[in-house]
């Protein structure tokens, strides 16, 4: 299959997506080459670059593409029943003693087969 059909992407998206790069590097270009510029102004350069580039970007079919996963994933987003602060808490715990139980038990196995190889060794006292 090409990959131009499954996108839809056309010598003109191709075209904005390399516009919508060339923006953002400039941007980070820019910052650098005015290095005796003032660092907030060359911060706002770059960020006003990097919204410049998404413009660019969200206008070719890739972009929008993206644009509509990203509003998909707000609406998955906003059905996900999140827990209260209680369950919240009680998961932490649980957790937390469940380590700590498995720590403790890794810790004296660890201890238990080094006895238990120096024994088989003869390297213990």
């Amino acid at each position: 299959m090409d990959s131009k059909a499954d996108t839809g992407a056309t010598a003109l998206d191709t075209l904005k997506l390399v516009s919508a790069a060339g923006v953002l590097v400039g941007g980070i270009v820019a910052y650098y080459y005015y290095a005796d510029v003032a660092v907030v102004i060359r911060a706002v350069g770059v960020l006003v670059a990097f919204g410049l580039a998404a413009v660019i970007m969200l206008q070719a079919s890739q972009g929008k593409t993206l644009l509509r996963f990203i509003t998909a994933a707000r609406v998955e987003l906003r059905k996900v029943v999140w827990p209260t602060r209680e369950e919240t808490i009680q998961t932490t715990v649980a957790v937390m003693i469940f380590t700590l139980i498995m720590g403790l038990f890794f810790w004296f196995l660890d201890m238990f087969l080094l006895w238990f190889t120096r024994l088989l060794t003869g390297q213990g006292g």
